[in-house]
């Protein structure tokens, strides 16, 4: 793209968006594995990834509020509906320091590729009816739990009167998606600088997480510092704890540090 879009700073190519996954299970779900990283026999709740998992809305959100605040930074907080019911104080509190509260579905176990039509719209306005009510407003932006849209997802999304679709992968830039239920924006998620797949997953050391932001970054102009979109990922169950909140500190250090960056949010983008 020759010229940045109205509303992207001049000079400054790599738009660097900041997201907390702020996510929830089901009643008597879990994550499919927790961090001692020996999966349970079918049918066997996993109560030590339960309570890892509850960290996040317990703890975890609770200090990464708190240092967002104390660097100025705003983010968006993706986040489930499951989390909006049992701890309505929370969106609130996202919304009432400045940041955006999103949508991330009604739980992580409820994927929309697995849902017919008619059960994927009622989670959908499921999600949108709690975040709604603890945050004070209709959620604009939308990632579907894993990333796994379905065939009608940017349409029922549409429909349901959200800006932006998160669960998009084609693309450095964000887009126009046109539905017969409307438009929105597909917003560019990119996983290079993710807690749950760089530490949960692959088992790297926290640092890493910072070490692969600072390989984009410094690097960027190798690349003819090309217009797009660059995202920090943290989930509040899992880098929203100290060792991760350190690294978070740090990447957030290594983008001001370098001008050529804009420090975003996915709100902001989906504005231009």
């Amino acid at each position: 793209m020759a010229a940045p879009p109205h509303g992207w700073p001049a000079g400054r190519p790599l738009a660097i968006s900041l997201s907390v996954m702020l996510e929830g299970w089901a009643e008597g779900g879990a994550p499919g594995i927790g961090p001692m990283g020996n999966p349970l026999k079918p049918g066997v709740a996993d109560l030590q990834a339960q309570s890892w998992a509850e960290y996040g809305p317990k703890v975890g959100a609770w200090r990464l509020l708190d240092l967002l605040d104390r660097e100025q930074a705003r983010a968006v907080f993706y986040t489930s509906g499951v989390i909006a019911e049992r701890y309505p104080d929370l969106p609130a509190a996202i919304a009432a320091r400045g940041h955006a509260v999103a949508a991330h579905g009604w739980s992580q176990g409820t994927l929309p590729a697995y849902l017919t039509e008619d059960a994927e719209r009622d989670d959908i306005s499921r999600c949108v009816e709690a975040l709604h009510r603890t945050a004070g407003c209709h959620p604009a932006g939308w990632l579907s739990p894993r990333c796994t849209p379905s065939a009608h997802t940017s349409r029922l999304l549409a429909r349901a009167g959200f800006r932006w679709h998160a669960d998009m992968f084609d693309a450095d830039l964000p887009y126009r998606i046109d539905t017969p239920e409307g438009s929105l924006v597909g917003m560019p998620f990119t996983m290079e600088v993710n807690d749950m797949p760089l530490y949960v997953r692959y088992g790297n050391e926290p640092e890493a997480f910072t070490r692969t932001l600072a390989r984009i970054v410094e690097g960027w102009d190798r690349l003819g510092s090309p217009l797009a979109c660059l995202d920090i990922t943290v989930h509040a169950h899992v880098f929203g704890r100290p060792y991760g909140a350190i690294a978070l500190l740090d990447s957030l250090a290594l983008v001001r540090r370098h001008d050529h960056c804009w420090l975003t949010d996915h709100a902001r983008l989906a504005a231009l």
